[in-house]
């Protein structure tokens, strides 16, 4: 008897630290972040947790000082995902380099050596999403869909629209999503998204420029310029530009 109870109490131990690591659908606010100050860099711990898809979804930004790196080139089992926020940052992928600015996107599969440097005389500031599905990774379906990749901003054509207008960042699979896809919205004033949906998809929102609120279940979470946005899967949401002017962020879905 005594043996079952200590089973039922270990379980509910560890069931309420799997909810407890997961992560809520709301604004994760730039400004509220923890900060973190080493020798030539600082960096905000956004959010950690999981999601219906990942066992482990970890993001950060890392603000580098001028001439410096952040670690060696290194790889890891995870799967990485960096998009620039401020200045430029050269990014080296498997031997492949460029130097990238801002609203630029890098992603590392799995097992692919990388390495960060910042070789401007500004500080650079870039955000890093690294994420584990809780499927085993496919790198032969990753490497199908093209492998490491590296987007500059300055690439990618902007289509206007009657709310605004749209970048297309990528849409494909990787090692550890079936799909991963990214576009860059800019909304005019007081508009809003779309009305209130849901989709399967897990999806972040990052705010790049003005302001906005994000209703949320029926509830309105304002978030302006470095404020992340996460909605779980299946999560009723939508938009709302509340700045002067247009808004712009990144969308990105995962699954």
């Amino acid at each position: 008897m005594l043996v079952r109870i200590l089973s039922f109490a270990i379980f509910g131990l560890l069931m309420q630290q799997t909810i407890a690591q997961s992560l809520e659908s709301k604004t994760y606010v730039w400004a509220e972040a923890p900060v973190t100050k080493k020798a030539n860099s600082e960096q905000r711990a956004i959010l950690e947790g999981t999601t219906t898809d990942f066992r482990h979804l970890e993001v950060h930004a890392t603000t580098l000082l001028p001439h410096q790196a952040p670690h060696p080139a290194h790889k890891h089992d995870d799967e990485e995902l960096i998009i620039i926020k401020e200045g430029k940052l050269t990014v080296t992928i498997e031997g492949k380099t460029k130097t990238l600015g801002v609203g630029s996107v890098a992603l590392m599969m799995p097992g692919d050596e990388h390495g960060f440097e910042n070789k401007e005389d500004t500080p650079a500031t870039y955000y890093v999403m690294r994420y584990e599905s809780k499927e085993p990774k496919d790198l032969d379906r990753g490497r199908k869909a093209g492998g490491s990749f590296m987007i500059d901003w300055n690439d990618v054509p902007f289509q206007p629209h009657d709310k605004g207008g749209i970048r297309r960042m990528f849409d494909r699979a990787t090692a550890m999503t079936k799909r991963f896809e990214m576009h860059v919205t800019t909304l005019n004033q007081g508009l809003w998204s779309h009305p209130p949906h849901t989709h399967r998809a897990a999806e972040f929102l990052l705010m790049v420029d003005k302001s906005s609120q994000e209703s949320i279940n029926g509830k309105l979470y304002p978030a302006t310029v470095g404020d992340l946005i996460f909605l779980e899967s299946n999560v009723p949401h939508a938009l709302q530009n509340t700045s002067q002017g247009s808004c712009t962020y990144f969308a990105f879905q995962f699954e």
